[in-house]
Parts: C-alpha cells; sequence; structure tokens
C-alpha cells in the first residue's frame, strides 16, 4: 500500500512539473493576400501532437510543452507553413494555393473559401462577388486650395495634426482594383503617413523645425517651399500612465471579415504593448451599449484578449449612448496629468441617436474639454462613413487612423505606438507669412480642411491640431516666385502650442532666407515627400499638376527612398502600379 501511494504521489508530481513546464501561445492567421483572417486553420505543436483550430476570427490560443520548437499551420486551401517558437503571440500570414497546384487542390481552395466567407460574413452569396461600386461610403467634400496673391494676404495659418488615414484606405482601394474617390485623398494624410529622418529637437526643446527650397518638378516656373516640423520623442518607459476605453462597434454592419474581426486583431497588438501601470475598460454597442470589460490592469492581459476574442456582431448601432457611456468611464477612472483617451473602433455607420455629424461634433466638443481626447479607428468599406470619423476625431482633439490590414495596425499600435497615443502638444498651429518681395504667389498642398479662418480673430483661441511623440509632421508649398534676383527673407514660419496638460502657450519662429536649390541636389526627404505631393494632385485631378504624371512620381520616389525603415516608401511604389492599371484618369 505504501508503495502504491508513493507511485501515485510521484505520478501526480510529475504531471503538476509538465503542467508547469507549458506556455500559452496566442495568435491570428491571416490571408497574404487579401489580409482577411482565415478559419478552421489547424495549429499543431512539433513535436508534440496538442493541435487547436483557427476561430471565426482567425484567431488561436494553444498550451505548448516546455521543449517544443515551431508551431505547423494547415489548410486545405493554403501551403502548409512551419514557424519557430520564438513569441508568446504570433501573427501569421499563409499563402493560398496557386490554381495550377492540382485539380484537387484547386476544388478544397475553393470549397475551403467558400466554407470561411459563408460562415464569418451574413451577407455573403457567392465566389465571385467582386465590388464595383461605393456610392455607400461618404467623404467630406473637399475643395482644392488655389495660389495667393501675397501682395492680398501674405499669411497662411493651418493646423497641424497627426492624421493620417487617407494613405492606408487608398490601399484599400488599390487592394481592391478600384479608383480613389476624389475626396477620398488628403495629400497632407498622405505625407505624413511617412516616416522621415529630420532631427530630434534639442532635450530643451519641443520642437525642431526644418526647411528646403527648391525648383519644383512638376511646374519649371514655380518652385517648392517643404516646411517640416520634429517632436520630442519621449521614451516608452517615461510615457505617463493611461486611462483608455475601446469603445468597440459589434452592430451588424461590422460582421464582414475585414471589420470585426480584424478589428479585434488590431486592438489584440495594442493590449500587446500595455504596461502593468495602464488600465483597460471596452464598452460594445449594437443597439445598446453595454459594459463589456470593467477598467482593468494593463497586465492582466489574457482577461482583456478574453473579452476582446469574444464580441460578436449584430443589431443596429447605437453611436451616441455608446459615446456618453465611454466619456463617463473615462471620467470615473480619469488619471491627472495622465494619457487619458476613448478609442473609437468603427465603420462609422452611425443610424440610431444623433446622426448628423454637427449633432456627433456637438457631443464630443463638449466631452473633450473634461481632458479626455479621441482617437478614431476606422474599419471596412461600401458603407465605411470617412467624413463622420474625420469629424469626430477633430473635434475631441483627437487623432485618425484607416486600419486596412494587420500590418496596419501593427505600425499604428506597435512600430508607431508613441506617437498614435501619446500627446505631447495640442492646439499647435503654424503660421507662414511670405515676403512679397520674393514670392509673387504661393499655395499649399492639401490641408484643405485644416486652414484656420481670418475670422476666427484671437489665435489663442484658435484650436489647432495635435501632435504624438516624436512625430514628424511635413507641409508643402508650391511658390510662384516674384523677382529672382530679390534679397531678403523668403518667409517666416511661427509655431505655436500648448503642451499637453499646461495652459500656457508657447511658441518657435524661424526665419526662411536661403536661395531656391536644384531639386535634384535636394534630400531624400525632401525629394520623396514631393512625389507623394504629386501623386496625391494626379488622384485628385488637380489642375496644378503641371507637367507631373505617374512616371515623373516613380522617377522621383526611386530615386528618394533612402533608408525606408518599414518599407513603406517601396511599397508606395507598388501603390502606384496597382492604382495606375484601375484609375483611367492616370493612364
Amino acid at each position: 500500500m505504501y508503495k502504491l501511494l508513493m507511485l501515485f504521489l510521484c505520478a501526480s508530481w510529475s504531471m503538476i512539473g509538465v503542467a508547469q513546464q507549458r506556455k500559452v501561445v496566442t495568435g491570428a492567421v491571416q490571408d497574404s493576400l487579401r489580409h482577411d483572417p482565415v478559419s478552421g486553420v489547424k495549429v499543431t505543436v512539433w513535436p508534440d501532437t496538442a493541435s487547436v483550430q483557427t476561430n471565426q476570427y482567425g484567431l488561436f490560443r494553444i498550451e505548448v510543452p516546455n521543449g517544443s520548437t515551431h508551431l505547423v499551420f494547415e489548410h486545405p486551401g493554403y501551403v502548409r507553413k512551419s514557424v519557430p517558437l520564438q513569441h508568446d503571440r504570433m501573427l501569421i500570414e499563409l499563402s493560398p494555393l496557386k490554381k495550377n497546384s492540382g485539380a484537387g487542390n484547386e476544388i478544397a481552395t475553393a470549397k475551403a473559401r467558400a466554407r470561411y466567407a459563408a460562415s464569418s460574413n451574413p451577407n455573403y452569396t457567392s465566389l465571385g462577388v467582386t465590388i464595383t461600386s461605393f456610392f455607400d461610403e461618404t467623404y467630406g467634400r473637399l475643395y482644392e486650395n488655389k495660389f495667393v496673391d501675397t501682395r492680398r494676404k501674405a499669411v497662411s495659418d493651418f493646423a497641424l495634426d497627426v492624421d493620417r488615414a487617407a494613405y492606408s484606405n487608398m490601399r484599400r482601394f488599390a487592394r481592391l482594383k478600384q479608383p480613389v474617390p476624389v475626396d477620398a485623398v488628403r495629400i497632407e494624410e498622405m505625407l505624413n503617413y511617412f516616416h522621415y529622418s529630420y532631427p530630434l529637437p534639442r532635450k530643451d526643446s519641443l520642437f525642431a523645425m526644418y526647411s528646403h527650397y527648391t525648383g519644383c518638378p512638376w511646374e519649371p516656373r514655380h518652385n517648392l517651399l517643404q516646411v517640416a516640423v520634429r517632436a520630442r520623442q519621449i521614451e516608452t518607459d517615461s510615457l505617463p500612465s493611461s486611462n483608455l476605453v475601446f469603445l468597440i462597434d459589434c452592430s451588424g454592419s461590422m460582421g464582414t471579415p475585414n471589420k470585426l474581426p480584424l478589428l479585434q486583431a488590431a486592438f489584440r497588438v495594442l493590449v500587446n504593448n500595455l504596461r502593468p501601470r495602464d488600465k483597460v475598460a471596452i464598452v460594445a454597442y449594437a443597439g445598446t451599449p453595454g459594459l463589456v470589460l470593467p477598467c482593468t490592469p494593463g497586465n492582466q492581459k489574457e482577461k482583456i484578449l478574453h473579452a476582446i476574442d469574444y464580441l460578436s456582431a449584430g443589431g443596429a448601432t447605437g453611436g451616441e449612448a455608446a459615446i456618453k457611456m465611454a466619456y463617463h468611464i473615462a471620467g470615473e477612472n480619469f488619471i491627472p496629468g495622465g494619457n487619458n483617451r476613448v478609442i473609437m473602433a468603427t465603420d462609422g455607420d452611425f443610424n440610431v441617436g444623433q446622426t448628423s455629424d454637427q449633432d456627433m461634433e456637438d457631443l464630443i466638443e463638449q466631452q473633450k474639454e473634461g481632458g479626455v481626447l479621441l482617437t478614431c479607428l476606422g474599419f471596412g468599406m461600401k458603407d465605411y462613413k470617412d467624413s463622420k470619423l474625420e469629424t469626430l476625431a477633430s473635434k475631441g482633439n483627437g487623432n485618425f487612423a484607416y486600419i486596412d490590414d494587420l500590418e496596419e495596425a501593427n505600425k499604428v499600435f506597435a512600430r508607431e505606438f508613441g506617437s498614435t497615443l501619446f500627446t505631447v502638444a495640442r492646439e499647435v498651429h503654424a503660421q507662414v507669412t511670405f515676403d512679397a518681395r520674393r514670392v509673387k504667389a504661393y499655395r499649399l498642398l492639401g490641408y484643405e480642411n485644416k486652414i484656420l479662418k481670418e475670422e476666427n480673430g484671437d489665435s489663442l483661441k484658435v484650436a489647432g491640431g495635435i501632435v504624438g511623440s516624436g512625430h514628424c509632421v511635413v507641409a508643402m508649398y508650391e511658390i510662384e516666385p516674384a523677382n529672382p534676383g530679390s534679397d531678403g527673407p523668403l518667409a517666416t514660419v511661427s509655431l505655436t502650442w500648448r503642451p499637453d496638460g499646461e495652459e500656457r502657450q508657447y511658441q518657435l519662429e524661424k526665419t526662411i532666407g536661403s536661395p531656391v536649390s536644384s531639386f535634384d541636389e535636394a534630400p531624400d526627404d525632401c525629394r520623396f515627400a514631393a512625389s507623394v505631393a504629386l501623386f496625391g494632385m494626379l488622384l485628385r485631378k488637380s489642375q496644378y499638376a503641371g507637367n507631373g504624371n505617374v512616371e515623373m512620381v516613380t522617377r522621383i520616389a526611386k530615386r528618394s527612398l533612402g533608408p525606408d525603415p518599414g518599407g513603406y516608401r517601396g511599397e508606395f511604389l507598388k501603390l502606384i502600379k496597382q492604382l495606375k492599371k484601375h484609375t483611367p484618369w492616370l493612364k
């Protein structure tokens, strides 16, 4: 009996030891071409035999014994993939089987995709569906900036911000082989999507300002003035504690694979970057809002992820009540001196409550006075309401991004974590005063909906934009010179802002007096930004594109790629080719 008892205890201890040697690995699986989540993928531990399947959102969770080296991903419609176990959270891309891989594989691929589409999209009808119309998407009407006579008005005043939604939305249209709606093209958001290598400011300064004055490649009689503003970079460990409320749209319109499933995967990236001193609450809404997760510390990641993973879509969109609830929760858990923010994720299709843009503006403006900022994340297509999300972010002293795939989620929430979620300055605006002796006329490229009107009066009362940690904001003017041989300054740039958490206003001035230089001799950053601005003008059918064409954009961009961290500039070249094929006026 004694021996049997000892054997039993040894076996029990052995089992406990094995259990303690296991760890949990979670992740998401997506299609490498369409960037949609893939359900039904068999995930197996090697050399163990444990396996699970991805759910309808492409998510998986598996216990991995100590000593395991790889995870194997298998699906009848995709190429088998083996991935080393190097991280506890994984983002996996599977390549679809090619059509010439054999009749059996082709049939299996079609059946697998049909099962996935039918299970994850209630509106799915057939494999042959293609989207040919985007009539139900809404974009704010933009009227292109015109040339301004310097003798009539020498001052150009505009708000700076960190919005970059227009570029990733443009990329979505390129992948769908569709032309981009003209009003979806906001040139300043395309310019500011990319990384620029301008040096950080000195330790005693919040901002540094740089400028280049060169010839204009698409209009030889004109010149280009580029102004870049670089903000102080705050190290992650020094960033203030965050009080975040995730405001997640779970209405019926979010049921397609590129909406709620992608949203869930994106928020997983953000949660992975939370620190123990951060805290998160989750409000989900469909008809009536509900508190899915009360305020939870950032080190309880499994609890937060569990709440995100099991959200489901259905019902109408009660945006008004949900926003009020989110702000109320943010107020209850307010951190003085911290990063207090509501992060709204939706397709913007508010169809219950206060639905007009003006009503939603008023609601958000009332709430921002309490010190809680707003970040808007746009998802989806067809009924995507870009105009509403842009309006809400602007009125809520916040920023706006469009998430078209998991790579963009990683860019926004991982690589640019600080600049996305941590504001170093608010009410930031630039005032550029041109000298009529050197500048006959000028035109600001982009920023059409961020120009500050004269009737706003006292600059202290003007609401500018926000700038995040380490961010670089670029603006560009096309200049019609007055007298080529004139001396004196070209312009004076005055940057005004309030540091986050302060009421005092600060100012930085820079006088630009340099003569015009050759465009070909300008730094890579300057020339690449010009290529992006020109492409934006071409997409907008601008009357000011001059001799510019797609070939000129490509040539300039190729010669100014520079180090290209993240490969975003290289991706821009691919997007140019894709959009040229499917945009009639670019050919």
